[in-house]
Parts: structure tokens; C-alpha cells; sequence
């Protein structure tokens, strides 16, 4: 294990968990490569969930950065009805490791656990997330980010400021 790379990528972690808890959307979507797929798969049977955003159903599918650009435009114009008001969130991020890849990137496993309040009722969702990660300067930009919702019983809005 490389503990100064593990360190980097953990508080890399922290970071985006902090930056989407304090809703600074635009240092938040910093994090993202332009072409950065955003995917929250939907269970298809109690042990196996889909595969292919393009051919299977899912809960939340951006093939690039700019759905979640969009995502937050909805936000801060009102226009998005679900987010009035936003929630408060805490994400948590545990249990993280790291491989190397061939191309220079980094595939980074971790679960997470997040919890909300909104209107007076609160709720939590956690899972395991996979990001691929491609060096940027002296830190990392997300190039792709795929997201295991295991509680998906959703009785409470669900949209990328969950997960």
C-alpha cells in the first residue's frame, strides 16, 4: 500500500463530500472531467443490478459532466420543484482503496453512507461507489463515478447531492 497516495485520495474524497454538504456546486463540479459519466444503476433482482446505462434502466444516468451541470442550473434557478428546499446532508466516505490502472488513472472503491433532513423529516441512503480518477496538477479530476445504492427503497427525493 502507498499510505502518502492513500492520504491524497481520502482527502480528495473528504473534500468533494464537503464541498457537495456545503452546496458550493461550482467547486464541486470542478471535480468532475468534462466527460465524466455519472451512473446510479437500478437493481434488476435483489443480487444483480443493470449493467448498461444506454440499454437498461437506471436511477441516475449522466453521460457527462453536463447533466450534472444542468442538474445544478435546475437547483439554483428554482426550476427544480424537489430541491425547494434543499436538503441538509452529511456524506460519509469509508473503507477506501485504491488500484493503479495501466492508462495512469486510479479505480477508488469506498462506501458511503449519507445522511439528510428535509422538512422536518430525516433519512439516509449508503451504498459502495467506484471512481475512476485521472491525474490534474497536483490532484485528481473524476472521470467517472459509479454509484451501488444498496438501500434503494426510496421513500425520500433522490437526486446526485445524495450519493
Amino acid at each position: 500500500m502507498n499510505a502518502p497516495l492513500q492520504h491524497r485520495i481520502e482527502q480528495f474524497l473528504y473534500r468533494a463530500c464537503e464541498l457537495c454538504d456545503a452546496q458550493d456546486w461550482d467547486a464541486y463540479l470542478a471535480l468532475f472531467d468534462e466527460q465524466c459519466e455519472f451512473h446510479l444503476p437500478q437493481w434488476d433482482s435483489e443480487h444483480a443490478y443493470t449493467r448498461d446505462p444506454k440499454r437498461e434502466m437506471s436511477l441516475i444516468y449522466y453521460a457527462s459532466r453536463a447533466g450534472l451541470e444542468d442538474r445544478v442550473f435546475r437547483i439554483r434557478t428554482g426550476k427544480a420543484a424537489s430541491t425547494v428546499p434543499m436538503p441538509r446532508t452529511l456524506h460519509s466516505i469509508i473503507n477506501v482503496r485504491i488500484a493503479e490502472q495501466a492508462d495512469g488513472q486510479l479505480e477508488v472503491r469506498a462506501n458511503w453512507h449519507t445522511l439528510f433532513h428535509r422538512l422536518g423529516e430525516s433519512g439516509q441512503f449508503f451504498g459502495h461507489v467506484t471512481y475512476r480518477l485521472k491525474p490534474h496538477g497536483d490532484s485528481w479530476l473524476i472521470t467517472r463515478k459509479h454509484i451501488l445504492l444498496l438501500n434503494d427503497r426510496i421513500n425520500a427525493v433522490l437526486d446526485f447531492y445524495h450519493l
